[in-house]
């Protein structure tokens, strides 16, 4: 008599597959109110407050001289708020299937629940992706100027480190609270941390306290990297500190919610 095993074998890669991964981005794309506050809010503030400031020059260089201006500075931030709020609304869509139920019905398949949480983070990276490309091609439209490195280093840092830092907030919220509020949470948080930490206007411009406040934000220490390009500052390992310690602290809080929540399941 043959044995008949019960053992379900173990699928590669936990049960990644670029296909999953296109699914979960596809979801985002087909959402209006996250493609509004992803990608066409970033665009349309830029031309709000940075427009009008192209021949502003950021530094001592006037922009005709080959000056980066104003508005580039703010194109930055702009696509870096692009990044963070599509980051954060992983966290959001983690929550609704937690209330739905869907978390459970997954565990019931030979789909790693990490696997799962990994497909959201990167499908989330990917669509705040669009934003910062999207924000990036109209200021270049309209007349921002950058060398090819200011280009590429600015865009990378707004989207990696924003994304990263941003999507693992979201993610450690989305399994800490209930599903019906963590959209709204998780807005209010970045809108909040960005007036905090210098991403809407200087933090030289605030009270002493606060800007002793906003140094401490997440959203500081990620913007002082990815404008630093830009203003010609040198490297600031304090802003670097910040980014990857409050890194640390969203994942090492998103492990222990994902924990108490998988072994609730």
């Amino acid at each position: 008599m043959t044995a008949i095993s019960l053992d379900r074998p173990a699928p590669v890669l936990g049960g990644f597959t670029l296909t999953y991964l296109r699914i979960e981005l596809v979801r985002k794309l087909r959402n209006p109110r996250a493609l509004f506050f992803t990608v066409a809010f970033p665009v349309l503030m830029f031309f709000i407050i940075g427009y009008q400031m192209l021949d502003e020059p950021l530094t001592q260089v006037p922009v005709a001289d080959g000056g980066v201006s104003v508005a580039a500075y703010i194109m930055v931030s702009m696509a870096m708020y692009g990044a963070m709020m599509s980051a954060t609304q992983t966290g959001a869509a983690v929550a609704v299937e937690r209330a739905q139920g869907w978390t459970r019905q997954l565990r019931l398949t030979p789909l790693n629940p990490l696997v799962n949480v990994i497909v959201k983070l990167l499908a989330g990276m990917l669509f705040g992706l669009i934003a910062v490309i999207a924000t990036y091609v109209v200021a270049s439209m309209v007349g921002v100027q950058l060398s090819a490195v200011q280009w590429i280093v600015t865009g990378l840092a707004a989207w990696l480190l924003a994304g990263a830092v941003f999507t693992t907030l979201g993610l450690m919220v989305g399994y800490m609270v209930p599903g019906e509020n963590v959209a709204q949470i998780t807005s209010l948080a970045v809108v909040l941390l960005s007036f905090l930490g210098g991403l809407f206007y200087p933090l030289s411009s605030m009270p002493d306290f606060l800007q002793a406040v906003g140094k401490l934000t997440p959203v500081y220490g990620i913007a002082e990297l990815a404008r630093a390009p830009l203003t010609g500052d040198a490297f600031d390992l304090g802003a670097l500190i910040n980014a990857v310690v409050w890194l640390a602290v969203f994942v090492a809080g998103t492990v222990y919610f994902f924990r108490r929540d998988t072994r609730r399941s």
